[in-house]
């Protein structure tokens, strides 16, 4: 099957582009890459790392000559005017002329969303992107779809039952989930608990049939049961719910290291659950589920974590592929606009903005 080609801004980051080398040729052993590889950024850089790792001379990877580079502390506003020739804004461009399909960046995230969203301008019907992130269930190999993760985070309920599309769309197309559960996040699952925004979007949900497996409303505690497959949510709340998942993680791995190392006979009893741990520590890493897509664009926008090694930006080219194999820009068009036929027959009245 052909994925097409994918973009990779490969002076963004924390890691530099040295370590992008790496985790490309980690996916490119693996068999995870795209039919094509455009890596964008400063040639002189790039030539010799990539001539280091034998990949110069193969035909699926291009090197794409970008002198400019946004570094993580600067602007969006700033970086959209003053450096049009970054890697970054260079592989967006690629995506607009069809010379690419995707763009793979682990650089500033708000240069990268503001640059897709002017650049790429969101599929017909739908007014703002989101950007959804893969989590971890409880079960082994479990995992659900968080959006909005930051990218809109004052969301109307029409932008919210978008984000129910384009979350069940991904789980669909990219982690091949045949029919994703969608959960709207509250306070509570009753209908009449929650803020008059996220009421009305339980509506909207409701309303809309068979594009999605709406299955209401659900609470904090129930998000990593596996309950549901797509979290919806504003990016205000997904933001803090994303990063605060990420602290607990971190937190947890330094309270257990502590608790274990206190005694002579936990060191011994850890030292025997190794491998089990080593597999806890896999499953609740954050960086395992590869990039997270700003979807709803007309071209594909993934952003990795910025302090991505080689090993998950190589899990990060991977996500992309199979985001590459599947047409999800044509069934997110195709539901959005029968949403938008259905929301439009209800009455004015009902259609809240708060």
């Amino acid at each position: 099957m052909k994925t097409g080609a994918l973009a990779i801004d490969a002076m963004g980051g924390d890691m530099g582009p040295a370590e992008v080398v790496e985790g490309i040729s980690l996916a490119f052993e693996a068999n995870q890459v795209p039919e094509e590889l455009i890596v964008v950024g400063q040639a002189g850089v790039l030539t010799p790392l990539l001539k280091d790792k034998g990949l110069l001379d193969q035909e699926f990877l291009h090197i794409h000559d970008a002198p400019q580079v946004i570094e993580m502390n600067e602007k969006p506003t700033d970086t959209l005017r003053r450096k049009r020739d970054s890697s970054m804004l260079k592989g967006i461009e690629l995506v607009k002329e069809g010379r690419a399909q995707a763009i793979l960046s682990s650089g500033n995230t708000g240069s990268l969303m503001a640059g897709g969203t002017v650049r790429l301008r969101p599929l017909e019907g739908i007014e703002r992107p989101a950007l959804a992130t893969v989590m971890p269930g409880t079960r082994r190999n479990a995992k659900w779809c968080l959006i909005d993760a930051g990218a809109n985070p004052d969301s109307k309920p029409k932008h919210l039952v978008h984000n129910a599309i384009l979350g069940s769309q991904y789980m669909r197309g990219a982690h091949n989930v045949t029919r994703p559960k969608v959960g709207l996040l509250s306070i509570g699952t009753e209908a009449h608990k929650g803020v008059p925004r996220i009421r009305e979007t339980n509506k909207l949900l409701e309303e809309i049939g068979d594009l999605i497996d709406y299955h209401g409303l659900v609470e904090g505690f129930q998000i990593y049961d596996d309950v549901v497959d797509v979290v919806v949510c504003d990016g205000f709340v997904g933001n803090i719910l994303l990063k605060g998942s990420e602290s607990l993680f971190h937190a947890f791995q330094g309270i257990l290291k502590e608790e274990l190392g206190s005694s002579t006979l936990r060191k011994t009893g850890a030292l025997l659950a190794k491998g089990a741990f080593h597999g806890m520590k896999k499953r609740l890493n954050p960086e395992e589920f590869g990039a997270a897509p700003l979807l709803g664009l007309k071209g594909h926008v993934l952003k990795a974590h910025g302090s991505s090694n080689r090993f998950s930006f190589a899990s990060a080219i991977k996500t992309a592929k199979e985001l590459l194999q599947n047409d999800l820009l044509k069934g997110i068009a195709k539901d959005v606009d029968q949403a938008n036929e259905i929301l439009a027959l209800r009455p004015p009245m009902a259609n809240m903005t708060a």
